[in-house]
């Protein structure tokens, strides 16, 4: 039973259970997919019925990690045999539980207002922004959000976080930004704003069918 219902993996060399960061990142990935597509439909077409399919496949994820193992999430195990050819980032598994609790409970809330009760309002909408953007920030960049809170709530430190970021270090050049990096950032927002500005109306035309190949099937 041990072996079955058990937090983290025991790695030699770590003196804590751990957990493969690139695979939490590929779960993330995935989920932030499934979400991302259920909220387009539920704008476009004011269709919930992947919503609610997906709340319901996430919360019984989270669940699984949080209350019986990590090695038996369904997304997990997935994003192990996409990346199992990778060497693994190894992350300490005890402030990856306290994000996945809350998950459970952004997850099950959501659960419970559009599923059971079958409503949405700015609850719902809140909540799934918020997943979105934890998702996002662990997939893209491998920034857990909910880790960062765990170390402001309990005033411990973190140990093995994605990219040894705990670790107090000074960064390398290939890391460090210069002033006109910074500049070239803003001069492309600019830019972007300008070509808004200008240009707007010139995007703003229905692209025609090149080829004649949709109006033939009218």
């Amino acid at each position: 039973m041990e072996k079955v219902i058990q937090f983290g993996e025991t790695v030699e060399g770590y003196d804590i259970p751990v957990l493969n960061e690139r695979e939490i990142r590929a779960a993330a990935g995935i989920l932030f997919l499934v979400i991302f597509f259920a909220l387009i439909l539920i704008l476009f077409n004011n269709d919930f019925i992947l919503a609610k399919y997906a709340i319901t496949l996430f919360l019984t994820d989270f669940v699984i990690r949080v209350f019986i193992s990590p090695r038996f999430s369904p997304t997990l195990i997935i994003g192990r045999l996409i990346v199992n050819k990778q060497t693994p980032e190894y992350v300490g598994a005890k402030q990856k539980r306290f994000a996945w609790i809350i998950g459970v409970i952004l997850s099950g809330t959501m659960f419970i207002f559009m599923v059971l009760v079958n409503s949405y309002s700015p609850i719902t909408g809140i909540i799934c922004l918020m997943c979105l953007i934890f998702l996002f920030f662990e997939s893209a960049f491998g920034i857990c959000l909910a880790c960062k809170l765990y170390a402001f709530l309990f005033k411990e430190k973190v140990q093995y976080c994605p990219g040894e970021v705990c670790d107090v270090k000074a960064k390398q050049e290939i890391q460090k930004t210069s002033a006109t990096q910074v500049l070239v950032v803003f001069a492309f927002i600019g830019y972007l704003f300008l070509m808004i500005y200008l240009f707007n109306g010139f995007y703003s035309k229905k692209p025609y069918d090149l080829f004649g190949m949709y109006s033939k099937t009218k």
